[in-house]
């Protein structure tokens, strides 16, 4: 297990995170959650110890800058083709149910 002084600072680092997170635990509670942060803490020591040199990074902190393609003008799609599949057309327009009567 760790060191003595580690423990103590482990135990204040705890108790202080509980009064950050305005937590009221009760002694159980504070050993469970000792024994946790204790756990976690332990773990993240040992990722410390691992060799990554010669490993690519693969997650940045900030997202890289989205890619855009240049806007071009293109030829739309001919009215009738664009109809074509419409369940209603009239006088060139899709026809659409009212969805708003008059008042």
């Amino acid at each position: 297990m760790g060191e003595p002084r580690a423990d103590e600072e482990r135990e204040e680092a705890l108790a202080h995170l509980a009064r950050l997170a305005r937590l009221q635990l009760d002694a159980e509670q504070g050993e469970e959650l000792q024994g946790d942060l204790r756990s976690l803490l332990d773990f993240v020591d040992q990722l410390r110890e691992l060799d990554l040199s010669g490993t690519d990074e693969l997650l940045r902190p900030v997202a890289p800058p989205a890619t855009q393609r240049e806007d071009m003008v293109r030829p739309g799609l001919p009215r009738q083709a664009a109809l074509s599949n419409a369940p209603e057309a009239k006088d060139g327009m899709f026809q659409v149910p009212r969805t708003v009567e008059e008042a």
